[in-house]
């Protein structure tokens, strides 16, 4: 092989770069020969064994032939990666008798529809067989110039770390997104931003969400709709106000004042905002990032005031003393999306006793019992038992009044369980349990009880009992339906001041909302002799050996469940009564539940999960006790602590926010925050210290971006992960049910979270993290961790079905990018094989052959089943069409068969511009289709379109996205049942041929499939007339040898006077599993054509071109003059 290298500065530059490839050793004077006089046009000869999957002559250029641009690219034939230098070189085949001595060297394999050159393991790609030596007489390149080979600059390697922020900078120049969204007629379309938390790094999940999100939008910009994506950040909260006390010392804490810490705080998010920012951009992101919507903004906070104000003023926000889960790490009251429920925790489970002191008047049982009578309890929170109020029982259940007869305390069978001084005193209280649990406790204490009495819980009610701390009298009341048998006793301690449904109980009752704890979760000095102690710490102990010192406990052991931790700090919380402000969600829930009724939920299972936790939720505390959010802008009284809040208030605190932002409620005084009317009276009130739940901060979006900045009441679409059940899509559910009495959106998309490949949880002490930067950028060992590019992350994405948890790791993601390679070598082809395409050369299609049709028929259903996915939002099932689309349908088949008539057809033939009509169908289809997924692939693909584009309206679709939707042409979607079951028996036959070439190769009958001569029978006359009339076509696409990649194709009429000695390789298969097809194979009738190396027993009629067929003489007298080298620079 001779290879002409064009432009090369100096021979030292050539060997370097022949030097540096790993498949390719350069050494000057052998292998490689090199003639220092032709420095501009050197000849190296090749002399190396390199497998290299090919088919027709010059088939193993195709590689070499596709070249970028302004690039060195020495090919690695192994497997056509290329080496990068900055002058540029023309590969050409020169024929002679380099060309002869390489070939020898070569093992050409039949096939290669993925044109990277590497054939797909474990599948048929019609028969890989080898051609081992150039027929004599054929190394001269006589006809060289007659082959149409592929010509194209768009580079088989991506390139993806450089080339996509190329294509992102063309798109910004050009405002593409802005520009194809302003001139789309298609009606609006609105996906709302979900704000991430700006304090720190994204994480794959935030690229999985943003991913999607653009997926989407991008397809609705192909579909004529008016996208408008607003970004969102939320800015506010504890995280980033513990950032910022992170980064200071004890003494610049001490200084900080709370405008001092807003003001620090309002610049790390803003700077972490900038950071996240420039990421989503390189995820290939599209949005109206030159005006985001922060949560820190005056127009948004004044927005969200004006949300507060409207609740308030219809009533559903109060203030009131009640339980609320407080984070004694962080300070505040949390609200129930802010807690997470890890796995095994461990609490001090306690058995006490309370002693029974009276009883209604109607009941006896205290005489019975001589006194000695006691309710027994069971609580994981003994830290509570000094804010007891009551015990509560379930007024269904049947409880028995029991004797303890004897204990096995020391039983080494009770594990780590620690009883009480009570149980080995000689006379024991009798107790009262649920009858149900006395099996239960017996075994779990060791005794054994006598059932003395049995009475309902109803009966109980009203007795009363001695305090086990401050001897106080407590009744006993009837509680509801969270009072079983499942564990514990059955009587339940109840302490209004630390429990939800204490607290609803002690309404009931009258009972006091008593907890002496602190911010720091410490007993206060109500708490008595346990005050100062930690009630998660020293003080849980303390409470357990003062009731122990007393008689009081019968048995505390460990006990594991699920509690709630702060997931900010990941530190437990614990439920406390405070003042706080509440939204009352009891005032809207019915309309909630209507709503939620109204919208589009998917997955489907996700409108129980919404409805099931917007059904139970309990009034949500809005009010956090910290220095950076929006204010409760409310005043109090400064002698009754009565609150001042009303429309004028509400309103002139808005209209003070929305200019000076919401700083201006800490550096103004009261006499400025006021309303005219109030003013005179401002040193009676002193403004509060509260500020908003940051999910309403979050929940307010719909009024501050979709009302206030767009001009909607609600978006199409919402899409965030599972956990935002309870938090974002609950939170603007119940802001805009509350205010206007409708969801803020249409449907909501939800998506799982994501797992390593294994399926566990990420983290960084198990070394799984992956980092979405690393998937695109590379790691810092390139080898181990490569860059990818955004285009195989966001193939990922398009790949799982992100309704479930997903899962991801280098190995996937190596799949991901074999994937991607394989489209790409597939665009790649379709235009190499359009580079002389001009659209007056489009056959019509009533005249295009049979297996061109069949071909449009595909790609119509492929765009029809692809559109169908997206509007479900069914991406997973995209990229299986497109996967199989485009290596069964295109690479292994459709390519496969039209390389000869692409190639050596004739440059103006018929067969070959109806091929590059459906190729030319393809092409644009294809990279439309797989844009919102792979738009750097798919733009890069358009940018090198051999010709323009044009839409309806006469303009050229310069850039993917103004291009449209590709339409589908109903002809092509009516192919006959009879053609379609056809082309998939065809398909079948064709896998079945190639094991028996495989066979015919391997028995050195011939050497690739073209040696070969095929022979069907099938016993089924309809199907073998089919065969018969595919083999009669009068052009060259159809005839059934062109499909089989055979010299000859013949349809015996039986099978009788067969000669086995002449058909040595035969075989049998079933098509579609019921019509019998026998397979024979023999060499090839006639002699080797020089030109298309297909057999012919016409080779020698054509005196002027003794060496070629029928075919190729008419090839070459039809051609005027000789194309020029089709290898680009």
């Amino acid at each position: 092989m001779t290879l002409v290298i064009s432009v090369f500065q100096n021979l030292g530059q050539l060997e370097k770069s022949l030097q540096s490839t790993r498949h390719i050793s350069a050494d000057i004077g052998s292998p490689f020969a090199v003639r220092p006089a032709h420095r501009a046009s050197m000849c190296i000869r090749v002399v190396t064994g390199l497998r290299l999957h090919s088919f027709r002559p010059l088939r193993f250029l195709e590689g070499s032939l596709f070249k970028s641009s302004g690039h060195v690219n020495v090919l690695s034939l192994q497997n056509c990666t290329t080496f990068r230098k900055t002058t540029s070189i023309s590969l050409l085949y020169l024929g002679g008798s380099c060309s002869s001595k390489f070939s020898n060297h070569l093992n050409l394999s039949r096939y290669s529809t993925d044109s990277s050159c590497s054939p797909m393991k474990g599948a048929h790609h019609g028969s890989v067989i080898a051609e081992k030596k150039t027929p004599e007489g054929q190394g001269d390149g006589k006809y060289k110039h007659t082959v149409d080979l592929p010509k194209t600059t768009f580079g088989m390697r991506a390139n993806a770390v450089v080339r996509e922020p190329e294509i992102q900078k063309l798109w910004d120049e050009n405002q593409v997104f802005r520009r194809v969204a302003e001139q789309n007629t298609g009606g609006s379309f609105i996906l709302h931003d979900g704000p991430p938390y700006a304090n720190g790094d994204l994480h794959i999940g935030h690229a999985l969400n943003k991913i999607l999100k653009d997926i989407i939008n991008r397809y609705k910009l192909l579909q004529d709709r008016r996208v408008l994506y607003v970004p969102g950040w939320d800015c506010h909260g504890l995280p980033i106000e513990l950032k910022v006390l992170q980064s200071l010392d004890q003494d610049a804490r001490k200084e900080l004042t709370p405008l001092k810490l807003r003001a620090k705080a309002a610049k790390f998010a803003k700077a972490t905002v900038k950071a996240q920012m420039e990421s989503f951009k390189r995820y290939g992101v599209w949005a109206d990032w030159e005006n985001p919507y922060l949560t820190l903004d005056p127009e948004y906070e004044a927005a969200q005031i004006e949300v507060f104000g409207n609740m308030a003023l219809q009533g559903h926000i109060y203030r009131g003393r009640k339980p609320v889960h407080w984070s004694p790490s962080s300070r505040t009251a949390l609200a129930e999306a802010e807690l997470e429920y890890p796995e095994g925790h461990v609490s001090n489970s306690l058995y006490a006793i309370f002693k029974v002191v009276s009883a209604p008047t109607s009941c006896n049982l205290l005489d019975e019992f001589s006194g000695n009578l006691c309710l027994a309890i069971w609580t994981t929170t003994p830290w509570t038992i000094p804010a007891n109020a009551a015990v509560a029982v379930n007024a269904k259940l049947q409880y028995a009044v029991v004797e303890m007869l004897s204990v096995s305390a020391d039983d080494s069978s009770l594990g780590k369980q620690r009883f009480g001084n009570i149980v080995n005193e000689s006379v024991k209280p009798f107790l009262i349990v649920a009858l149900d649990l006395v099996s239960a406790l017996e075994a779990k204490w060791g005794v054994k009880f006598v059932v003395k009495k049995k009475l309902m819980g109803s009966d109980l009610e009203n007795w009363r009992y001695i305090h086990p701390i401050d001897s106080k009298e407590c009744p006993v009341i009837i509680g509801g339906d969270y009072i079983t048998t499942e564990s514990g006793t059955g009587l339940v301690h109840t302490a209004p001041g630390h429990g939800q449904e204490d607290y609803v109980a002690g309404l009931k009752y009258g009972l006091p909302v008593f907890s002496p704890v602190d911010d720091d979760g410490k007993f206060t000095e109500e708490a008595g002799e346990f005050s100062g102690l930690d009630v998660l710490g020293n003080g849980n102990a303390a409470i357990i050996d003062y009731l122990d010192q007393r008689m009081s406990m019968i048995m505390v052991e460990p006990y594991k469940h699920k509690y709630p931790y702060d997931w900010r700090t990941k530190k437990p919380t614990i439920f406390r009564a405070t003042e706080q402000w509440f939204a009352s969600v009891e005032g809207f829930r019915n309309a909630a539940m209507s709503a939620i009724n109204q919208v589009q939920w998917i997955p489907a299972q996700a409108q129980n999960r919404i409805s099931t936790m917007t059904s139970s939720r309990s009034d949500w505390c809005i009010s956090r006790q910290r220095t950076w959010g929006v204010p409760i802008p409310v005043f109090y009284h400064v002698e009754t602590k009565e609150p001042l809040m009303n429309e004028e208030t509400i309103d002139h605190i808005k209209s003070i926010i929305s200019q000076k932002g919401s700083d201006a409620w800490w550096y103004m005084s009261e006499e400025d925050l006021l309303p005219a009317k109030y003013r005179d009276q401002a040193s009676n009130y002193q403004k509060g210290a509260d500020t908003m739940d940051v999910w309403f901060d979050s929940g307010s979006s719909w009024a501050a971006v979709l009302e206030k900045r767009i001009g909607l009441d609600s978006a199409d679409l919402y899409l965030e992960g599972t956990d935002q059940h309870r938090g974002w899509f609950q939170s603007s559910l119940l802001t805009s049910v509350a205010t206007k009495g409708k969801a803020p959106y249409a449907a909501v998309v939800t998506h799982g979270f994501v797992l390593d490949e294994r399926g566990l949880k990420m983290s960084k002490s198990l070394g799984n993290v992956v980092d979405p930067r690393t998937v695109i950028e590379g790691g810092k060992d390139q080898k181990q961790s490569p860059g990818y590019g955004a285009d195989v992350l966001r193939l990922w994405v398009s790949s799982v079905d992100y309704t479930a948890d997903v899962m991801i790791g280098p190995q996937v993601l190596r799949q991901m990018s074999d994937i991607y390679r394989k489209l790409r070598g597939t665009l790649r082809f379709l235009l190499a094989n359009l580079h002389d395409w001009n659209a007056n050369y489009a056959i019509p299609y009533d005249d295009l052959p049979r297996i061109d049709q069949h071909a449009l028929f595909q790609l119509a259903n492929v765009v029809k089943n692809i559109r169908e996915s997206y509007e479900n939002y069914q991406f997973f099932k995209i990229f299986q069409i497109i996967q199989r689309y485009v290596i069964v349908d295109l690479s292994n088949f459709y390519f496969d068969a039209a390389k000869d008539r692409l190639y050596v057809g004739g440059a103006a033939s018929f067969t070959r511009r109806s091929c590059q009509t459906v190729l030319v169908e393809q092409l644009l289809s294809v990279s439309r289709v797989i844009s919102p997924i792979l738009p750097h692939l798919a733009e890069d693909v358009w940018q090198h379109l051999p010709f323009q584009h044009f839409l309806d309206d006469g303009s050229i679709a310069k850039f993917v996205f103004e291009s449209r939707w590709p339409s589908v042409d109903k002809r092509h979607l009516h192919l006959t049942e009879q053609e379609i079951c056809l082309w998939s028996q065809i398909l079948e036959l064709r896998t079945e041929v190639n094991k028996v070439l495989e066979n015919a190769r391997t028995g050195k009958l011939v050497g690739s499939s073209l040696d070969a001569k095929v022979y069907l029978y099938s016993s089924d006359s309809s199907f073998a007339e089919q065969l018969n009339n595919l083999c009669e076509s009068d052009n060259e696409a159809d005839p059934l040898n062109r499909i089989l990649i055979t010299s000859q194709v013949e349809i015996l009429s039986s099978l009788g006077d067969l000669k086995s000695e002449d058909k040595p390789y035969t075989g049998e298969c079933l098509i579609e599993g019921k019509t019998k097809v026998w397979i024979g194979v023999s060499r090839a009738e006639g002699a080797k054509c020089e030109r298309c190396w297909n057999f012919s027993p016409q080779l020698g009629s054509f005196t002027d071109h003794p060496t070629l067929c029928g075919r190729c003489y008419n090839v070459i007298n039809v051609q005027s003059a000789p194309p020029a080298f089709a290898a680009v620079s």
